[in-house]
């Protein structure tokens, strides 16, 4: 399995759109962060999960030419507002199929009514075929199992995803001891850290390596990441052996 962090930011990316502070006039490349999402490709398959306002942008940038599938965390914008570009994929492949909680899809349905009709579609509009994930229901993508794993940010029921040794987490904030469990033996862990001061629904720097240290993986990746937490440089110094700061356009092969 190829893992490609598509994107690393947080709901803002980083720069921050008239933002003065010095992460955000950083030159370095890895300090530029689009909105979060990751790229999971095997066997000629290519899964996304989220899908936000830089999806497009991301899909260039990594030369996608296929889309087999989106999975969806939830519903908040810097997660799904990028759905109308799967067009191309749909002109070429016909219907894209989506994974999300029943929750998620009733938000989709509603924002993008255009893509979920089922009466006159509008000429050049997109469609989807709709998996509803449930918890502690397994699923299969391209051969291989997808276990879900449930989370919550703040008051909000956010699912991760498990797929052989790699696990992605992200806008975490709490998370149960049995949900905790379908994560342990995971060889790469993908986990929020949005700051270093505490924040209501997501986890800190401190927060998240506290997890991290939980479940043991081989190897830890931060995403989702604020312009707050500093340059990519200087945290990545001071976090433990085997745990990075993720950036965009890394690769990682599982």
């Amino acid at each position: 399995m190829k893992i490609t962090f598509l994107g690393t930011g947080t709901s803002q990316g980083i720069p921050v759109i008239g933002s003065s502070h010095p992460v955000c006039l950083s030159k370095d490349p890895r300090d530029k962060r689009l909105r979060v999402s990751v790229l999971l490709s095997w066997d000629d398959h290519n899964y996304v999960i989220d899908c936000g306002p830089d999806f497009r942008q991301q899909m260039l940038t990594n030369s996608i030419p296929t889309l087999d599938g989106i999975l969806f965390t939830h519903e908040h914008s810097d997660h799904t507002a990028g759905i109308d570009d799967i067009r191309p994929f749909f002109f070429r492949q016909g219907d894209i199929p989506i994974y999300a909680h029943n929750r998620v899809i009733d938000s989709l349905k509603k924002r993008f009514d255009y893509i979920f009709t089922d009466g006159d579609r509008y000429p050049g509009a997109p469609a989807v075929e709709i998996h509803a994930i449930e918890n502690n229901n397994p699923f299969c993508l391209g051969g291989q199992e997808v276990v879900p794993i449930n989370v919550m940010h703040d008051q909000l029921q956010v699912f991760g995803f498990r797929i052989k040794d790699f696990t992605y987490l992200t806008d975490v904030k709490t998370i149960e001891d049995s949900e905790i469990e379908k994560i342990k033996g995971s060889k790469i862990v993908v986990v929020n850290a949005l700051r270093e001061k505490e924040h209501h629904s997501h986890f800190n720097l401190n927060e998240a390596l506290a997890f991290i240290a939980k479940v043991k993986p081989e190897k830890a990746y931060l995403t989702h990441i604020s312009h707050l937490l500093g340059f990519h440089r200087e945290v990545e110094k001071k976090l433990p052996k085997d745990v990075h700061l993720a950036y965009d356009n890394l690769q990682l092969n599982l």
